[in-house]
């Protein structure tokens, strides 16, 4: 059975969940760990998201990584390899009933800075996390389980929140 796409109110348990995962990350990443951070919708205030925590990982060697690929398994994940996304790995854990999403990349990868910007930008424009809100339901509805047309029916908002991201990024630098 295809897993069904559920997207609910925020939670104030993510953040916990979060900091949670956070300190198992750095128990395996130990000598590769840069940064890490909470992302995703679940690491935006006043958005509805799928219940899933995303984490952006900042290595120095991205290769350093695959070393750990059964020391995740063990700790609940899939290793996923680049999962479309050349130079980064990607980690799912929670199988059908996914809890998290690990997004590793080396440090100076611009997918960080994209990341980072897009999380923060919806932050500080409540408007914009709303609008995104409902989007992400309307899709949910309407494509429960279909993963890839919930994605691509989410892209060019995402696509328009990052040129928008960056042109409030530099006006306040």
């Amino acid at each position: 059975m295809t897993r069904k796409i559920t997207v609910v109110p925020p939670q104030k348990s993510w953040a916990k969940q979060y900091e949670q995962e956070k300190i198992r990350l750095k128990e395996i990443f130990t000598r590769q760990i840069i940064d890490i951070h909470h992302i995703g919708s679940t690491a935006i205030k006043n958005c509805q998201s799928k219940p899933v925590i995303d984490i952006l990982l900042v290595v120095k060697e991205i290769q350093s990584v695959d070393m750990h690929n059964q020391e995740m398994q063990k700790n609940g994940y899939e290793c996923l390899g680049e999962n479309g996304i050349s130079g980064r790995r990607f980690f799912s854990k929670g199988g059908d009933n996914r809890s998290h999403h690990l997004h590793v990349f080396q440090e100076g990868n611009p997918e960080i800075h994209r990341h980072l910007l897009f999380r923060n930008f919806m932050n500080s424009h409540l408007e914009e996390a709303i609008a995104y809100s409902q989007l992400k339901v309307e899709l949910a509805n309407k494509f429960a389980y279909d993963a890839e047309s919930y994605s691509v029916g989410k892209d060019e908002f995402i696509k328009n929140i990052d040129q928008k991201a960056q042109k409030w990024y530099d006006k306040i630098r």
